[in-house]
């Protein structure tokens, strides 16, 4: 037999990828590795233990010789100090070095051998009549040769003090504030006369308890002290703990330099004055405060350490009570004492406005009352923010902010300033710069965290700011030379256009006094700025808003946006600009409107001439270009013709795409006689598609027979006439006319029609078709009507030609000179339709609440409102709804309201004749050089006005 197998032997293969003598030696390795670890825990453990043991045993003994101490103490003075005379607080006693040596805060013992020592201090001060003899009491005859162990014990005891009310404040937080004579007033009527400014050690004493965090300890003690957060405390009289409080920020005012708390996260002012509602439970101290030197002091300190650094605001005592909230509602509530004293600098005034506005960039959006939405502007930013505040906190703040206070601040600011007199003999100086721009930071951040209503009116009606801001705009745009904030150069960096902070606060407030303004103040009193100054300010806005649209990029870098903290907030170069480009376009289009009313500058001064090009018409139709942009938020620096160029094209584009997919035409059968209800059967169940779409009409006489022709544009035209002319009928009870005879929707519509709404939404497509196809009605619209197809309000200014008689009422209610008062006036307001009387609230709760000489402005407000928008609020909107079907928000929106009727009825003036004849399209063999289309023209040139516009229908 023959072996067939393999003679060399199989070669093992390791998968692991190493042999197992090396998986032998990594074993061992990691072994090692684990055994060295296991012994270094070992050793650790022991030296943790022995250290522990050697703390345990030094503490220990450290308690027992406490023990030992305090069983001697007690059998030497008493367990109540009974055995203890004047003698013991001397220098060469062991009194206090034992009492401070074995004392805890944690032993009752302990706390009521404290307060027997400390009544024994104010029994002797009391006998000698006099806090100076405690000099004599702690040192004998001679203090020089004492002064360091008196210094040392007096510094232990008063800190000792506190900390033990500190300690057990939740036990004593019923005696914080109550008279002398319990044991927490004790000790703290101690701290009072051992910090006297009086004695030789009062400044070291007080040193040493600011470096021992001594307003963290009363930040403690005063929150305990609050049973009721919200409710104050009644008190006839200062209580010791105001009396330290107040011995302590004094001293440390009057002597900064060696009583200063090095870190600022432990100041009084970070500390104390951020406890929620702090005046109200300490009323008598705010009286200490509001003294001249700690107010300036610790204002200053704040201007100091504040901007840029947030992260030292301590924590808030809830989530609804946040620090800096609280800080703001107690400076805001004594704002109006420092304005109101003439003693105060303007340095200290222009801190004090740095603090506000740096408090307020950090406070979230505060909502508005109720029945008040009416005055707000859409001015705010994204708070990025689910932070709420206490309610309580809320109407704190917001009830500090009134016309007072607005008025005392912008004296304050101005009161030696030429500003204030409106007029500039020479440049604007250092401090007047400064003050313009507090005034503007500070308003800037005030619009988009308040609501409106609480700072328009006083702003508007009860300061000269608007005069004063002008001024400085106007002095400024002359000489050719704005200046540079440098206290906002943190925030708004040098990059920045230096005009945009001034104009982001003028305009608001100048547009919201033009919403209350009357005709005769603008144009024939001229008040507050002459019309020659406003068509200054017309050619600065567009100037200004051309440079934000147009010239300036839509965003900065993040490198020129300031500091961290503000590169996202209320205050920074992004947030100004988007403010302003809204607030600039706003009052530029108002301004428009009141020279549409009656002029008093060109039309073309509201044009930029850049807008004007075919170049810039051909880019306006392409989305997202900046002249689209510039068109959505500005477009009356687009010329009229310009706009109905794009316009046009718009409706264009618009058609051509619905005939890429209409696949028939919807023709309808009218009745002449029943016009109206046949349309609106027929054409209101149609899509926006087929509304769009071609639309053929025939006509049914009055005896069932259609009647003959072909609708090739001519019948559908006259169907509009005709059905327009019946549903704008007053007759019809769907509209009523002004005294002018302009329509607007009838309030009263749904006692008529009970599907008025129905009707109204018809209508509005109808009119909505009519301009898309380019038919012109004969429908005078009232502007206030109009501007509801803008989604405007309606102000004061446009109820003259609603309801001229109510128009003076208010009027004579504005300029009152009397107790308004006493008319006996409430926010209510009766309705008269058909008859029927209805009283209507214009506030919740208006039926109580008397209209008086602050809120009169509200009142007026409020009615023009009720007039003019909210009783046509239904029908408006309906009809509204249903002329967006056919002609988009963005496309009217480039029109102002009497460029709006001229879309719908044409101009009332003369046409170009020629400019008709060049854009005149010709069929059936015609051309414009044919006889008979020169005869045409010639006939149609000869006509009358009133004849040519019968042709042009």
């Amino acid at each position: 037999m023959f072996f067939s197998g393999d003679p060399t032997s199989r070669r093992r293969v390791n998968l692991g990828g190493r042999s197992s003598r090396e998986s032998d030696r990594q074993v061992v390795l990691d072994q090692a590795r684990a055994e060295r670890k296991r012994r270094l825990a070992l050793r650790q453990e022991t030296s943790a233990a022995i250290k522990i043991q050697k703390f345990f045993r030094g503490w220990r003994a450290v308690e027992l010789e406490r023990s030992r101490i305090r069983e001697q103490f007690c059998h030497t003075f008493g367990d109540r100090c009974q055995k203890a005379d004047r003698s013991c607080f001397g220098a060469e006693s062991e009194f206090l070095p034992q009492l401070l040596l074995f004392f805890s805060v944690k032993n009752s013992g302990d706390v009521a051998i404290l307060t027997a020592a400390c009544r024994l201090i104010l029994q002797f001060v009391h006998n000698d009549g006099c806090p100076g003899d405690l000099v004599s009491i702690f040192s004998g005859n001679d203090y020089s040769t004492t002064r360091s162990v008196v210094e040392t014990r007096v510094k232990k005891l008063v800190l000792v003090c506190m900390k033990t009310i500190h300690h057990n404040r939740e036990v004593l937080k019923n005696q914080l504030l109550m008279p002398s004579g319990m044991p927490t007033t004790i000790l703290l009527d101690t701290v009072a006369i051992l910090i006297n400014s009086d004695l030789p050690w009062a400044c070291k004493v007080t040193a040493h308890l600011l470096q021992q965090k001594i307003f963290l300890l009363l930040r403690g003690i005063i929150l305990s002290s609050m049973n009721n957060m919200k409710e104050p405390e009644n008190r006839s009289r200062m209580s010791s703990l105001e009396n330290v409080l107040a011995l302590i920020t004094f001293h440390a005012c009057g002597h900064p330099n060696c009583c200063l708390d090095t870190d600022p996260k432990l100041c009084f002012s970070l500390q104390i004055l951020s406890i929620p509602f702090l005046w109200h439970h300490l009323s008598y101290y705010k009286e200490v405060f509001l003294m001249q030197r700690l107010t300036k002091f610790y204002i200053h300190r704040l201007a100091s350490c504040l901007p840029g650094h947030a992260s030292i605001l301590p924590n808030g005592v809830s989530l609804d009570f946040p620090s800096h909230a609280c800080l703001l509602g107690n400076l805001i509530e004594v704002a109006a004492a420092v304005f109101s004293d003439q003693s105060y600098s303007l340095t200290t005034i222009m801190d004090f406005v740095l603090v506000l506005s740096f408090l307020f960039e950090a406070l979230p959006k505060l909502k508005s009352s109720a029945g008040a939405g009416y005055f707000d502007d859409d001015m705010s930013v994204d708070e990025g923010t689910n932070e709420f505040l206490d309610t309580n906190l809320e109407r704190q703040i917001k009830d500090a902010m009134d016309s007072r206070f607005f008025q005392l601040l912008v004296n304050a600011l101005f009161k030696d300033t030429s500003l204030i007199r409106h007029r500039y003999e020479s440049a604007p100086s250092d401090e007047e710069i400064e003050a313009i721009g507090s005034i503007c930071a500070f308003l800037h951040v005030t619009f988009n965290t308040l609501p409106s209503e609480r700072i328009m009116t006083g702003l508007a009606y009860g300061t000269d700011l608007v005069l004063i801001i002008w001024s400085f705009i106007k002095y400024c745009q002359e000489n050719q030379t704005w200046p540079l904030f440098t206290k906002l150069t943190a925030y708004i960096p040098d990059v920045a256009p230096r005009w945009l902070l001034s104009l982001a606060v003028f305009c608001p407030v100048y547009k919201y006094m033009l919403t209350i303004m009357d005709n005769e103040e603008f144009y024939e009193q001229e008040r507050p700025i002459s019309l020659s100054d406003i068509r200054l300010l017309v050619i600065i806005l567009k100037q200004a808003l051309w440079q934000l649209l147009w010239v300036v990029p839509a965003t900065m870098s993040p490198q020129k946006l300031g500091t961290d903290f503000f590169a996202n907030k209320k205050l920074s170069v992004e947030t100004i600009r988007t403010s302003a480009r809204a607030m600039i376009s706003e009052l530029l289009n108002q301004l428009q409107d009141w020279n549409n009313r009656r002029s008093f500058t060109s039309a073309g001064d509201f044009h930029a001439f850049e807008a004007s090009s075919e170049a810039f018409v051909a880019q306006a139709l392409t989305e997202n270009s900046r002249a689209s942009e510039l068109l959505k938020q500005a477009p009356f620096l687009v010329p009229f013709t310009s706009r109905v160029k794009i316009f046009n094209a718009q409706l264009a584009a618009s058609k051509q795409q619905i005939g890429a997919y209409s696949l028939h035409r919807n023709r309808f059968r009218i009745r002449r006689n029943r016009i109206f209800e046949d349309a609106f059967n027929q054409l209101s169940v149609l899509s926006t598609e087929e509304l769009r779409g071609s639309i053929r009409v025939s006509f049914v006489n009055e005896f069932g027979v259609e009647e003959a022709g072909i609708d090739g544009g001519g019948i559908f035209k006259d169907f509009m006439e005709n059905i327009t002319q019946a549903a704008f009928n007053v007759q019809y009870g769907l509209f009523k006319e002004t005294s002018d005879h302009l329509l607007y929707p009838n309030p009263g519509s749904g006692v008529i029609h009970e599907q008025h709404l129905q009707y109204f939404d018809f209508l509005g497509s109808l009119l909505g078709k009519a301009m898309y196809e380019g038919i012109l009605v004969d429908i005078p619209f009232a502007t206030f009507f109009l501007s509801k197809l803008k989604q405007k309000h309606n102000y004061l200014n446009d109820l003259p030609s609603l309801d001229p008689e109510l128009y003076r009422h208010l009027l004579f209610l504005k300029h009152y000179q009397g107790d308004v008062s006493e008319l006996e006036l409430y926010f209510v307001i009766i309705n008269n339709e058909y008859g029927e009387q209805k009283e209507e609230e214009l506030l919740l709760g208006g039926k109580d609440i008397h209209v008086t000489k602050e809120n009169v402005i509200t009142y007026i407000h409020l009615i023009a409102n009720h007039r003019l928008n909210y009783q046509i609020r239904h029908q408006s909107s309906h009809f509204l709804r249903g002329f967006q079907q056919l002609i988009e928000k963005e496309w009217i929106e480039m029109f102002s309201e009497h460029e709006i009727q001229i879309l719908i009825s044409g101009s009332l003036e003369n046409f170009d004749m020629d400019d008709l004849r060049s854009h005149a399209h010709y069929s059936g063999g015609y051309d414009q050089n044919h006889p008979v289309i020169d005869m045409f023209w010639e006939v149609l040139k000869s006509f009358s006005f009133v004849y040519q516009k019968k042709f042009l229908k």
